[in-house]
């Protein structure tokens, strides 16, 4: 096989491993990746609790706890929207990525969350 053959190769290897982000139908992205998807059109979903949210958030970004969407709460949503999820740390926006990503939302994961935001934030 051709060096480029076996690249592709290993990396769909990689992505069919199992349990996988993107076996699960989204990605998960890097923290310094938000800006420039903000710029893009999406919009940050930050799925920490309300008292979090408050305590300082990514410029622009809308608030639906993960306890709250796990209830079947989706006011602030609009499935026309592409969203970037983000919690605190990456455990609660992963878990807010699985229960969207299934009933038809266009979104990415980010890996870190806000305790490596090193932007902006508003109250």
């Amino acid at each position: 096989m051709k060096k480029v053959s076996w690249i592709v190769f290993v990396a769909l290897l990689l992505l069919a491993g199992c349990g996988t982000e993107a076996e699960k139908g989204y990605l998960t992205v890097d923290i310094s990746q938000v800006q420039q998807l903000q710029d893009d059109g999406a919009v940050v979903l930050d799925v920490r609790e309300v008292e979090e949210f408050a305590e300082g958030h990514i410029i622009g970004a809308i608030n639906a706890p993960l306890s709250k969407l796990k209830t079947g709460e989706r006011a602030v949503l609009d499935k026309k929207q592409s969203y970037i999820v983000i919690c605190r740390s990456g455990s609660r926006s992963k878990e807010a990525s699985e229960l969207l990503i299934d009933e038809g939302y266009d979104l990415v994961n980010v890996s870190e969350g806000m305790s490596s935001w090193t932007g902006e934030v508003e109250y």
